[in-house]
């Protein structure tokens, strides 16, 4: 729960223990904006001011399910400038996601990385209760094929975001958000899943 500003006083922790890290990050915006209502600090901009504090890795970062609206004709841009690789949902359309894991476990190698899963980066239709819903997301199978695709990486820590229980009176949002949560600590260094 929480929004996605709390990724950014987390990463300042981490990073101060492990240096900057990689980041597996699945959400439907890159939350990578300057700026809203005048502020620096809010839920679109934690991976900014992240980048700016040297906090991430910035070839190790991968960003997936991005899609939604924008105000910008090239949204992915600054990601882009980073050097991050930006995984839009509609090349996620109609197919497994075990390849694009199997390619993003190289990117990440065995340096420590971290995992930032945003409830909106899956499609309302399973994940409605969210402040930002945006249409055309993840299934939750894709959920589960990245998360467990994460298996085996250097993984210094994890959160899931932006589930508003208030949104959903089904309650399949947090159910859902607890359930992918239980499998991000399941692939966490260590952990016996057998």
């Amino acid at each position: 729960g929480g929004d996605h500003t709390i990724t950014y006083p987390i990463l300042q922790a981490v990073a101060e223990k492990h240096g900057p890290v990689g980041l597996v990050h699945v959400d439907a915006h890159t939350d990578t904006g300057d700026r809203a209502l005048g502020e620096k600090i809010y839920h679109g901009t934690p991976f900014r001011r992240c980048v700016e504090e040297g906090l991430l890795d910035c070839s190790r970062v991968v960003q997936i399910g991005i899609r939604g609206s924008s105000y910008d004709p090239d949204p992915y841009k600054y990601c882009r400038d980073q050097g991050f690789r930006v995984v839009p949902a509609d090349e996620c359309w109609r197919k497994s996601l075990v390849p694009l894991m199997g390619e993003v476990r190289t990117q990440m190698g065995d340096k420590p990385a971290y995992i930032s899963f945003d409830i909106d980066g899956l499609d309302p239709a399973y994940a409605p209760g969210t402040g930002t819903p945006e249409i055309a997301g993840l299934t939750p199978v894709q959920a589960l094929e990245i998360i467990r695709g994460c298996k085996g990486l250097n993984i210094v820590g994890c959160d899931l975001v932006e589930v508003a229980p208030m949104y959903d009176v089904s309650g399949n949002t947090a159910l859902l958000g607890a359930n992918l949560l239980f499998e991000m600590l399941c692939v966490l260094p260590g952990v016996k899943t057998r």
